[in-house]
């Protein structure tokens, strides 16, 4: 049987649901919606943080080639909520598109602090929207939905198309106490259920979660009575978008007659922009700055930190190494981590947080502690949404792809048949029509690596370089050699450095030197006059000799300088 919404008429186009980031992984989500190769909505641009193997990588997001060559069909960018994974592409993006953004009034702060770091803020076209919102773009009418979620100012998108309603939840869970007390929209999610939608695309992040995500409100019962015990000073690390878990550990620190201070830039902007905003209320004269502290006793400080993922240049992480320019770790001092590490994170924040203990700190971080809990809905929320919705077809998203399996097997208890479910991957095309869904093939898509100011100008060759240099080092060799008959004339010379201790290892460098010289008399003998060839010969017979005695294989970059 074919689906067609009952609000809509029988369509003969075609829409295109396509990720380029956000399936298979956790990070840089960014969805495309194309209607008849017309129009084109986005939702979301985020980025991620890079592999362990990625040496030297800031952040990866997602390769934008397919919207780069559509760029005319863009109607616009939609942000879904003020997390990096969401917004944290869009300076990169921007340089290359130029389209409107809509976003939600805290998102839209966070935002243009990001682009005012970047240079980018003058000409971006950015406009604001709230829950209850409806967008007209192109093809597409698109509600604005309030959601729940660990920032505030999440919506859900709900996408009305001549084919029918697409639903994006985003990131959410279902806290039926939030600290802002705006609760999800139930009553428009059961009402766009009960007319009909066509797909839902659902946060999987959680999917491996049996029961219900805690409401945030259970965390700020744990910093009440935490505050309330300890006696030296606290420091809090959490993500620097939590709004809401700043805001209870600023009131758990009034209530026990503590000032507060912040240190880390991002922590410091998110304040800024919610204090403004009118999203975060700090008591008049309670938060004090840095330089101020030793003014007061242990006992009457807290200090909200970033670095709850261990990142190297972090505030904690630096605390922790004692390499903080105005912060040190003190005996006595408890330190609370207030997140769940990323995947791909626990060796960092496991590495922190032993250098902590070993400073003498007292560091509570354990899942069990009641100090964080998720932002992301678990398996019975996940259920829950997806009867409220009802949808025709699924399409699991934001989660690795075990994720995005457990969440086929919570939408296949919920009733929805296995064909009509369809895990994606970066690239891929979902496509509707008036006969049904297909996958029509791919886009051009995958990472972008981001590099200090570089974008895209490190792919793979050169981290392999970085790998191939990290794991076994570099070996130079230089020679002189004549012009004309390619007699050396001085060399050849060996320096090393990440290899082996020349001073130590005079003999291993001494054959080594030895094996390019019978190479580059090999060389001369068989007239061999081309340097590549002559480096190449060089590069063989030192990759042999060396595999043979230290089963390494460092990078060998000859240098043949002609006299």
């Amino acid at each position: 049987m074919v689906y067609i919404n009952r609000r809509h008429k029988i369509n003969t186009g075609k829409l295109s649901v396509i990720p380029l980031g956000g399936v298979g992984e956790i990070g840089k989500n960014m969805y495309v919606f194309n209607y008849n190769d017309e129009d084109i909505i986005v939702i979301d641009a985020g980025l991620m943080f890079p592999e362990e193997d990625m040496l030297g990588i800031d952040s990866v997001i997602p390769d934008v080639t397919y919207l780069e060559e559509n760029k005319e069909k863009i109607r616009g960018i939609i942000l879904t909520h003020g997390h990096e994974d969401h917004i944290g592409g869009l300076p990169y993006i921007l340089r290359k598109l130029q389209v409107p953004i809509y976003a939600t009034r805290l998102t839209l702060g966070l935002v243009e602090v990001k682009l005012k770091e970047h240079h980018l803020l003058r000409g971006i076209d950015l406009r604001c929207i709230k829950a209850g919102d409806t967008l007209k773009l192109g093809a597409f009418s698109i509600d604005i939905i309030r959601s729940s979620h660990s920032i505030t100012d999440t919506v859900i998108i709900a996408i009305d198309t001549p084919l029918g309603t697409i639903v994006h939840t985003s990131d959410f869970k279902i806290d039926q106490t939030p600290i802002d007390g705006q609760v999800i929209d139930f009553y428009k999610l059961a009402e766009l259920g009960q007319k009909g939608v066509l797909l839902l695309l659902s946060d999987s992040t959680n999917a491996e979660r049996p029961g219900y995500t805690l409401s945030e409100r259970e965390v700020g019962k744990t910093f009440e009575e935490v505050f309330s015990q300890v006696k030296g000073r606290i420091i809090v690390a959490t993500f620097a978008s939590n709004i809401h878990r700043i805001q209870q550990v600023v009131d758990a620190s009034y209530k026990a007659g503590r000032k507060i201070t912040v240190t880390g830039r991002s922590m410091l902007n998110v304040i800024n922009i919610a204090k403004e905003l009118g999203y975060m209320h700090i008591p008049d004269g309670m938060q004090i700055d840095i330089d101020e502290i030793d003014r007061y006793q242990g006992s009457e400080i807290t200090i909200l930190t970033t670095g709850s993922q261990g990142e190297p240049m972090s505030a904690l992480t630096r605390m922790s190494k004692s390499d903080h320019k105005r912060l040190s770790i003190l005996a006595g001092d408890t330190v609370i981590i207030s997140a769940s590490p990323i995947p791909g994170n626990e060796k960092f924040v496991g590495r922190t947080i032993d250098n902590l203990f070993k400073l003498g700190a007292d560091v509570i971080y354990e899942r069990f502690s009641g100090v964080h809990v998720s932002g992301h809905a678990s398996q019975e929320e996940l259920k829950l949404m997806l009867n409220l919705i009802k949808p025709q077809y699924f399409m699991p998203v934001h989660g690795e792809y075990r994720m995005l399996v457990k969440h086929k097997q919570l939408a296949m208890a919920a009733g929805i048949p296995e064909k009509n479910i369809f895990i994606t991957e970066i690239g891929d095309v979902l496509e509707f029509n008036s006969q049904g869904v297909r996958k029509a093939g791919k886009v051009p898509a995958g990472i972008v690596l981001v590099d200090g100011l570089g974008v895209g100008d490190v792919g793979n060759i050169v981290l392999r370089d970085r790998r191939q240099l990290s794991e076994d080092g570099i070996l130079i060799v230089v020679v002189t050699m004549n012009k004309t008959d390619r007699s050396i004339m001085k060399g050849p010379d060996i320096i090393t450095r990440g290899f082996v201790y020349v001073r130590e290892s005079e003999d291993l460098i001494g054959e080594a030197t030895d094996k390019v010289r019978e190479a580059l008399e090999f060389c001369r003998k068989e007239n061999i006059s081309d340097w590549g060839a002559i480096k190449n010969n060089i590069r063989d017979v030192l990759y042999r000799f060396l595999y043979e005695k230290t089963k390494r294989r460092p990078m060998i970059l000859p240098i043949i300088m002609e006299v």
